[in-house]
C-alpha cells in the first residue's frame, strides 16, 4: 500500500502530495488520526484528504485508514521470493506459502471495494434479467475461467466459459446488451482475449476484467478488477496470480449468492446435493 502512494505521488495534484507525505512520514499515526488534523497538518482542506484516498484507489477515507491500519500493523511485508534450482523441498514449501499468504493480506488491504460492488451488481443484474454470464480465459486462467463456471452455474446462472480463442470470439459476436462477459488473464497482454472483451464490448454486454494493473486488458473493460502479484515466469509458472485470480471469482460469487438469497438458492443445491449421493460410496 506504501508503494502505491509512494508510485502514485507525481500524478497527484500539490495539495493531494502534501496529504500523502504525511501519511508515508508516519503511516501508523496517519491511520489513527481524525481528518480535521490530517488536513490541518497536511496545509489542506478536509474535502482534499478524502480526494487524496480516491485518487490512490480508495473508497474514502474510512476505507484508506481501514487498509493502512492492516498494512503496518500486521508485520507481513509483500515481499516475492523466487524459487531457485537448488531449493530444497522445504524451501520451495515455505516460498510458495508465504508468497501466497503476502499477496492475499496485500490484496485484502489495497482492493478497491467499488471495483468489487460495480462487478457484483453488473453481474447480479444479468442474473436478474435472465441474461447470459460467459467467462474466457487461456492456459492457466482458462483454468480460473472453467472454476467460475462451476461455481456459478450451482447459483441458477446461464453461464458458461470458453478457454479457446476462436470460441470466444463467435461468442462474444453473440452477446447482447443486458448479457455479462468476465475476462481472466494474468499479463492483460493476450490478443484473442482482448480481441473477444472488444467485440462483447461493441455488441453492448458489460466487460468485467480480472488482470494486472497497466496492463493493456485493464482499459479495456468497463470494469478492472485489479490482481497484481510479480512473478518471475522464466523460473515458473504463475501460481500466486491464479491463486489471486480464483479468490476474486470467490468474493464475486459468494456476494452473488448472498444478494441471490438463500430462499431462491437453498431448495436448488438441496436437490443438486441429493442427486449426487448416487454418485458417492456411502
Amino acid at each position: 500500500m506504501l508503494d502505491r502512494i509512494q508510485a502514485a505521488l507525481p500524478s497527484l495534484a500539490p495539495a493531494e502530495q502534501r496529504v500523502g507525505k504525511l501519511c508515508l512520514a508516519d503511516p501508523r499515526t496517519f491511520a489513527k488520526l481524525p481528518v480535521s488534523i490530517l488536513a490541518d497538518r497536511s496545509h489542506v482542506s478536509k474535502p482534499t484528504v478524502v480526494r487524496f484516498c480516491r485518487s490512490v484507489g480508495y473508497d474514502g477515507l474510512a476505507d484508506f485508514k481501514r487498509k493502512l491500519a492492516g498494512t503496518v500493523n500486521e508485520g507481513v511485508p509483500f515481499i516475492h521470493r523466487s524459487v531457485d534450482t537448488d531449493d530444497k523441498t522445504s524451501d520451495v514449501m515455505v516460498k510458495v506459502v508465504d508468497n501466497t499468504v503476502a499477496a492475499f493480506l496485500k490484496y485484502r488491504n489495497e482492493a478497491s471495494t467499488i471495483a468489487l460492488e460495480k462487478a457484483i451488481a453488473a453481474l447480479l443484474a444479468a442474473y436478474q434479467g435472465k441474461h447470459r454470464i460467459l467467462f474466457f480465459g487461456v492456459g492457466n486462467s482458462g483454468v480460473v475461467a472453467q472454476d467460475a463456471h462451476h461455481k456459478f452455474f450451482r447459483l441458477g446462472v446461464n453461464t458458461v466459459s470458453y478457454s479457446d480463442g476462436h470460441m470466444q470470439v463467435m461468442s462474444a459476436s453473440a452477446l447482447e446488451p443486458g448479457d455479462c462477459v468476465v475476462v481472466i488473464s494474468n499479463s492483460g497482454r493476450t490478443r484473442d482475449l482482448m480481441d473477444a472483451c472488444d467485440i462483447a464490448r461493441k455488441n453492448g454486454a458489460t466487460t468485467i476484467v480480472i488482470t494486472a494493473s497497466g496492463s493493456p486488458l485493464a482499459s479495456a473493460g468497463h470494469i478492472h478488477l485489479s490482481a497484481d502479484h510479480p512473478e518471475s515466469f522464466d523460473k515458473y509458472s504463475p501460481m500466486v496470480s491464479r491463486l489471486l485470480h480464483l479468490m476474486i471469482i470467490d468474493i464475486l460469487a459468494t456476494c452473488m449468492a448472498l444478494r441471490i438469497g438463500g430462499d431462491t438458492l437453498q431448495p436448488l443445491l438441496r436437490e443438486m446435493k441429493s442427486n449426487l449421493r448416487s454418485k458417492r460410496y456411502t
